[in-house]
């Protein structure tokens, strides 16, 4: 997952295994109220909740998943016929009751960003709930073109979401709908209280930003790009949504943010959406399924039901 910290999905990790706050904070010798702030951020970058309660660990559905998408899980290859034991000939076996076997459980693979996966969650658990044949895994790492056309080519998904700016060539996708990008300040910004800011006034502005090398903050770089946008000095580069609030508050600099957590921006005291004088383009949601989704039954149903 290229958003969150490797801090904040340890720290997720060693809560589910610790199952509290305070065993949590024993474990690792990590603060607890460091540990709550960091839950609190992950759950701001991951746009969806992990836990109902977060001093007892209790998971939501969404936690949950997100759980057992960290989690590898291998199964030995069953045993060879040659290896089990000779059976031992019975002269008048006695009457045998065949009792039915379910059929194992189909597997469909679902890559997509973590802030999709927060928009998706009810319809994946709702389709799960009918098709008790059918067990949804999740990975959470793709989020551009690139990464899902690699992973529905090389089998790792079924159905791939992604970020474009417009319909790729590769994977073949259809439109699923658009996530607008704003730009906030706190605030008491000089930007924060025009009625109207240029492209000027913005080219100006200090500016705070994820980390390089961050997909989140390439596909808002280009699209800002792409209507010569400009942006001022880049003052602060980080991961920890905490330390941009505080920047932001502090009146440090201006920051771009699309999807939940732009919605999450919007509604935080001491924090405002800037008015631009200029549009910014959406970012789409796409969505690719498997050329070879036809051999495995549910994944096109799956796909469209996700439309409904």
């Amino acid at each position: 997952m290229q958003s969150p910290s490797q801090r904040q999905l340890d720290i997720f990790a060693q809560m589910v295994a610790a199952g509290s706050v305070a065993r949590c904070a024993s474990d690792t010798g990590i603060p607890a109220d460091e540990i709550v702030r960091d839950i609190s951020s992950l759950e701001m970058r991951l746009g969806y909740r992990l836990f109902d309660d977060v001093d007892g660990a209790r998971l939501t559905p969404a936690g949950r998943r997100t759980a057992q998408a960290m989690t590898l899980l291998s199964q030995d290859a069953p045993e060879t016929w040659e290896s089990q034991p000779a059976p031992v000939p019975v002269a008048d076996p006695a009457p045998t009751i065949e009792v039915p076997v379910p059929p194992r459980r189909r597997t469909i693979t679902l890559a997509a960003p973590a802030p999709v996966f927060g928009h998706v969650q009810d319809a994946l658990a709702t389709f799960e709930s009918v098709n008790d044949d059918i067990a949804i895994a999740l990975d959470l790492h793709v989020l551009t073109a690139t990464d899902a056309a690699d992973a529905l080519r090389d089998g790792r998904a079924d159905i791939a979401y992604f970020y474009a700016l417009e319909e790729p060539a590769d994977p073949p996708s259809r439109y699923g709908w658009s996530e607008a990008i704003n730009i906030y300040a706190g605030a008491d910004h000089p930007l924060a209280r025009e009625s109207s800011v240029s492209r000027a006034q913005l080219g100006l502005a200090p500016v705070l930003t994820m980390e390089r090398g961050n997909a989140m903050r390439a596909i808002v770089e280009q699209a800002m790009a792409r209507v010569h946008a400009p942006t001022g000095p880049v003052v602060l580069e980080s991961d920890n949504m905490f330390a941009i609030l505080t920047a932001l508050r502090e009146g440090q600099g201006v920051f771009a943010a699309f999807g939940p957590l732009a919605r999450d921006l919007g509604r935080m005291a001491g924090i405002k959406r800037i008015a631009l004088d200029l549009p910014l383009p959406s970012i789409e949601v796409r969505q690719a399924i498997s050329p070879r989704a036809t051999e495995t039954p549910g994944v096109e149903a799956l796909a469209d039901f996700l439309f409904l």
